[in-house]
C-alpha cells in the first residue's frame, strides 16, 4: 500500500515555529503536486500551501509571508515551515500527493500541530 509518512507536528507557544516533513515514494513524489492540508475540529479541510513537480508554489492567503513550502528531490520528500504560528493555525496537518493524469490522490496520517499558551 502507497503511503505518505509525516512527522513534525507538535504544541508550541503563539510565535513558534515548527517543520513539517512528508516522505513520498519516488514515483510517486515526481510527478506529483504535493500540497500539506490542515482540518481543525469542527471545520472542513483545507488547503494551506501546495508545489508543482516543476516548483511553483501556492498558498492559503491565511498563511502567506508565515509559511514556506519546499520540496528536496534527492530525499522525495517536501517539507512545510511553519512560523510565527497563532493559536488558528491549531489542526492536524495532512499531506497529499496530487495528479489528474495519471490519476493519483493520496494523503498521509495527519500530524497534530498545536499552538497555544
Amino acid at each position: 500500500q502507497v503511503q505518505l509518512v509525516e512527522s513534525g507536528g507538535d504544541m508550541v507557544q503563539p510565535g513558534g515555529s515548527l517543520r513539517l516533513s512528508c516522505a513520498a515514494p519516488e514515483i510517486i513524489f515526481k510527478i506529483s503536486t504535493m500540497g500539506w492540508y490542515r482540518q481543525a475540529p469542527e471545520k472542513k479541510r483545507e488547503l494551506v500551501a501546495a508545489v508543482t513537480s516543476g516548483g511553483t508554489e501556492s498558498f492559503a492567503d491565511s498563511v502567506k509571508g508565515r509559511f514556506t513550502i519546499s520540496r528536496d528531490n534527492a530525499k522525495n520528500t517536501v517539507f512545510l515551515q511553519l512560523n510565527s504560528l497563532k493559536p488558528e493555525d491549531t489542526a492536524v496537518y495532512y499531506c497529499n500527493a496530487h495528479k489528474v493524469i495519471p490519476p493519483i490522490d493520496l494523503w498521509g496520517q495527519g500530524t497534530q500541530v498545536t499552538v497555544s499558551s
